[in-house]
């Protein structure tokens, strides 16, 4: 029975060490897959892992949140820093991404606490505590609600600055387009020569 309990204790101890080594990256664009992930935080360090948690209350496809396990605590706090001082755009999108550290309960594969039983029972309407948990049931309806509305929101508000970016990159890549052509044209010599002006890119 000490065996077992020494082995939980130390498979417990290594999986807090993993909790340290990992950041939850909140806020995050439906487009956004594990290898974008990978190629934009490894400028901090190795990345180890990459677990998608999606919100199981929204209707929609939006993996929110990420954890993300680095090969070192200390890189995890650099990941967590940064994205405190400077907005982190991933993949193009208008979403600014949030970094905080994780926790233990994040973690579908978490172990049991070593020692810890947990027990349960069946309130029944007789109960003082009936009240307080129909109470609590209710808020919590209600919190759904209206995280739905602002998830909604949201994506309409994301979707017309995604538009935006996009046809101001439009717009940009005809500007250049014409002065490509002025160029290959000659018409942009012509009127460098008439005017004084030095087209060389020296």
């Amino acid at each position: 029975m000490s065996n077992n309990l020494d082995q939980a204790r130390k498979e417990y101890t290594e999986f807090q060490e993993r909790v340290k080594r990992s950041v939850l990256l909140d806020n995050l664009s439906p487009e956004v897959t594990a290898a974008v992930l990978k190629m934009a935080l490894e400028q901090f360090g190795n990345v180890v892992n990459i677990e998608f948690i999606p919100n199981l209350n929204m209707p929609y496809d939006i993996p929110q949140c990420a954890l993300v396990e680095m090969d070192d605590p200390g890189k995890a706090n650099k990941v967590i820093r940064t994205m405190k001082d400077f907005p982190f755009m991933i993949s193009g999108m208008p979403r600014p991404v949030s970094a905080h550290p994780a926790k233990a309960e994040m973690f579908t594969d978490r172990p049991p606490l070593p020692g810890r039983k947990i027990s349960f029972r069946w309130v029944e309407k007789s109960n003082p505590d009936f009240e307080v948990a129909e109470r609590v049931k209710r808020l919590c309806s209600r919190h759904v609600k209206e995280s739905l509305a602002l998830a909604q929101l949201q994506l309409e508000e994301e979707e017309k600055l995604g538009k935006q970016q996009e046809d101001m990159v439009l717009s940009n890549y005809k500007k250049h387009e014409m002065i490509e052509l002025l160029l290959m044209d000659g018409i942009a010599a012509k009127l460098a020569h008439r005017y004084g002006i030095d087209l060389s890119e020296d």
